[in-house]
């Protein structure tokens, strides 16, 4: 079964002192981008690892937060409908402030 809705994700991380970077990246460029990496990342003083790593995992995670379509599995599904269906809780402040008037009416 596939099943479409649209929303929205927060992903967080935080570095700890048990994150190493033991995975190399490789990979060919044209001399145009080479040249163009590295003056951006000399003109941020920014190692050209750190500012190809950083700007690659922010693209990443931009990509994943604009996604549109996110494809469950049927338990996935069903408990993600329980979530959406079960009743809004309002916070005590929030109702009471609406229950005044409006300063602009």
């Amino acid at each position: 079964m596939l099943c479409e809705y649209n929303v929205c994700t927060l992903i967080r991380t935080m570095a700890t002192k048990r994150d190493t970077r033991n995975h190399r990246w490789n990979f060919r460029v044209a001399a145009d981008e080479d040249a163009l990496v590295r003056a951006a990342s000399l003109w941020t003083e920014t190692s050209f690892t750190s500012f190809v790593r950083e700007a690659a995992v922010s693209e990443a995670r931009q990509v994943l937060a604009d996604r549109r379509r996110f494809e469950l599995d049927e338990p996935d599904w069903e408990r993600f409908n329980k979530l959406l269906e079960r009743p809004a809780r309002v916070p005590a402040g929030l109702r009471e402030l609406f229950s005044k008037q409006s300063a602009f009416e």
